[in-house]
């Protein structure tokens, strides 16, 4: 049980209550006992009186009467003495007088038989009466004696005692205690009323205090209370009193509906953040997750479906390394404003969301009765199509595309995480199927997910197994048809699959992060054949070339590692030659022409690799200090029937020979192509036509 502010008030109040009535109770002891006390000071100050005056009395009256018996006893004359005493011995609370000898006898005892005379008196205050030289007064049981010596002249002749009876006394005494008693406990019980009227009137205030602190404290406060648990629990819209009092509680009143204000408002912008893309303005990750978990619970209950495509922009990598984040960032904002069109125009219910990075998300309901699989085609197809033009980014056409994954639900998947699993293997299988282009999920892209997996699992250690092997690729001179050089390439013999093509294990390498271990082993491995080279053609003699990866060049180390390869097998670092791509030379310039120039001036060759394929350009190469450029194979193929490949081929050697680098056409696989190559000023040429990969051996047979 919760011990609440209410129940305190009650507690306290009962305390005091209880305290109360504790003084009250202490208060009306000590009455009592003090109405005790008073009594007994009263008995004892009545009694003291009233036999202080007995004694006077007493003592007074039997002094008369001695003075009257002196003549009677003188002459002993017991009639007279009778007459003496008995008027004295018929007076109220006389018990006795007796008159007796110096030696203690009994001379009368007021009777008329005087039935005792001659007796010695032998009673408890005898002797004390007779040994009595002047008045003297003892008390006994049930009796006060008063005594006075008879004298005449000196001479002693007896003396006479007066017993006054103590019971009517008593009876005095206890009559006036009892009504003394009796007034005490009227004014006792008169105080009673009024101490049961105060505590009455005490218990009513304590009531109306109970009360008012309930409604003025206890009340506000639960509210308050309840509007709290109401906001902890979520419910920011929660109704919080309003009050109009100018007091404490007002104030915090007040200040709490604030506070419960500025609560709402927060949760609502940072919901606003936490669910919402700050760059697209679309749902995030968070948001997106939610709403299919709930999308997914209400299709089970209802027995629809739904299609969720998992979309990413091809090439956009590119984008950013040469054009910059900032236009990496508008190019997504306009990809997310044309999904958006498309998915609106295709259904209201569709939610759309930025997944991360360049990756979008899109969630179709379908009818019980639609077809889901159509529905979602259809939706891809447009998205996919309405991609494909170009975007104006920073004053530049961009040209890209989207790949979509298309999975459904329940077909393909029971569970959130497993349907966005299913979702992005789709999509990498549209990437792999040539981009810009949409795949839907089946069991067969499961097995080839476990194929890759199993390949990166046999690529790792397959070096130290000697599975892989570094062949060569000759490189000519094609001003006289000369062998100057071999470009390094990296084979694989699977021992169950056989020759893995390098595209595919150099990829999952890349991906996986192997490609920085490989790396360096090709290139010792490489640096090593070359050697043998200069010993045999001198220091002028055949180069190799050896490619470098984008996760090698930002490993922050490929210049070190280069010297000390060098170092190690004793080649010439003029007859090395880096091959570097335009995306990993051109995505972060500054760091990269640190490297290169760290290499260039230890006398190693630089070469862009694949060039034309990516957003490089003058002012690109201008900044950038590589020796040369190998023109990508997709420009060579078709440069004999394609007049404009022919004329970018020609553009890019003149523009390379204009800035003093060396032009390599990499993909020369007919005699035309090498020809017309040769006619336009290349300098050097490597493909199929001209010398397969072979060999360290096989290629020293050839120098």
């Amino acid at each position: 049980m919760r011990y609440g502010l209410q129940a305190r008030v009650l507690t306290v109040l009962l305390v005091v209550l209880l305290v109360t009535l504790g003084v009250i109770g202490l208060v009306l002891q000590r009455q009592q006992t003090m109405r005790e006390e008073m009594l007994d000071q009263a008995g004892d100050a009545m009694h003291g009186l009233v036999y202080s005056r007995l004694r006077s009395y007493g003592e007074a009256q039997v002094e008369r009467l001695a003075g009257n018996l002196v003549n009677p006893l003188y002459y002993f004359d017991l009639e007279a003495i009778g007459q003496v005493i008995g008027n004295v011995q018929r007076q109220p609370d006389v018990d006795y007088v007796v008159v007796y000898s110096p030696t203690g006898e009994v001379i009368h005892d007021g009777s008329r038989e005087i039935a005792t005379y001659g007796h010695v008196m032998d009673d408890a205050l005898g002797a004390g009466a007779i040994a009595a030289e002047v008045p003297t007064s003892q008390a006994g049981s049930g009796v006060y004696d008063v005594s006075a010596p008879i004298r005449i002249g000196g001479e002693r002749l007896g003396g006479v005692r007066i017993g006054y009876s103590l019971e009517s006394i008593r009876l005095d005494e206890e009559s006036a205690t009892a009504g003394l008693r009796t007034s005490l406990e009227e004014i006792a019980r008169n105080h009673l009323v009024w101490i049961a009227a105060l505590l009455s009137l005490l218990v009513v205030l304590g009531a109306a205090l109970v009360l008012v602190a309930d409604r003025t404290l206890v009340r506000p406060v639960r509210r308050l209370a309840a509007a709290a648990r109401e906001i902890e629990s979520g419910n920011f819209a929660a109704r919080v009193p309003a009050s109009r009092r100018l007091d404490e509680i007002g104030d915090l009143e007040r200040g709490f509906a604030r506070m419960a204000e500025s609560i709402a408002r927060h949760d609502r912008d940072i919901r606003r953040m936490a669910y919402t893309d700050a760059l697209t303005g679309l749902h995030n990750r968070v948001a997106f997750r939610e709403i299919l978990d709930e999308r997914m619970l209400r299709s089970n209950g209802t027995g629809g479906s739904m299609a969720l495509l998992f979309a990413d922009i091809d090439n956009f990598k590119r984008v950013n390394d040469s054009l910059g984040h900032d236009a990496g960032d508008e190019v997504l904002v306009q990809f997310a404003e044309r999904i958006r069109e498309g998915v609106a125009r295709h259904s209201e219910e569709a939610v759309v969301a930025r997944f991360g990075g360049d990756e979008f998300v899109i969630l179709l309901p379908i009818a019980a009765d639609g077809n889901a699989r159509e529905a979602a085609g259809r939706l891809a197809g447009i998205l996919v199509q309405d991609l494909r033009s170009p975007l104006m980014v920073s004053g530049n056409q961009v040209f890209l595309g989207l790949s979509i994954g298309v999975t459904l639900f329940p077909d393909d998947a029971a569970s959130a995480g497993l349907l966005m699993k299913n979702g992005d293997i789709a999509m990498y299988q549209a990437k792999v199927a040539g981009k810009n282009c949409h795949r839907f999920y089946s069991r067969a892209m499961d097995q080839a997910v476990e194929r890759r997996v199993r390949m990166e699992q046999d690529l790792r250690g397959a070096w130290d197994r000697g599975e892989l092997s570094v062949v060569y690729q000759p490189l000519f001179r094609m001003s006289d048809s000369r062998l100057v050089g071999a470009e390094a390439l990296l084979r694989w013999h699977h021992p169950t699959h056989g020759m893995v093509a390098p595209s595919v294990f150099i990829e999952v390498a890349e991906q996986s992060g192997l490609i920085e271990a490989l790396g360096p082993m090709v290139l010792l491995a490489a640096c090593e054949e070359a050697a043998g080279w200069q010993e045999r053609c001198g220091p002028d003699g055949m180069f190799v070339s050896v490619n470098v990866s984008p996760r090698q060049l930002r490993g922050g180390d490929l210049a070190q590692q280069v010297e000390g390869v060098l170092d190690e097998t004793s080649l010439a670092p003029g007859l090395l030659h880096l091959e570097l791509t335009e995306t990993a030379v051109l995505g972060d310039e500054l760091r990269t022409n640190q490297h290169l120039v760290r290499l260039r001036s230890a006398g190693v060759k630089v070469w862009l690799d694949d060039f034309g394929t990516g957003f490089s350009g003058l002012s690109h190469l201008r900044r950038i200090p590589i020796d040369g450029v190998k023109i990508d194979r997709s420009f060579i193929a078709d440069v004999l029937r394609d007049p404009d490949d022919l004329a970018l081929t020609s553009a890019i050697i003149a523009m390379a020979h204009s800035l003093g680098m060396t032009v390599v056409a990499e993909g020369v696989e007919k005699e035309g192509q090498y020809e017309l190559l040769r006619e336009r000023g290349c300098d050097l040429a490597q493909g199929f036509w001209l010398g397969h990969p072979v060999s360290g051996e096989e290629l020293r047979l050839l120098i």
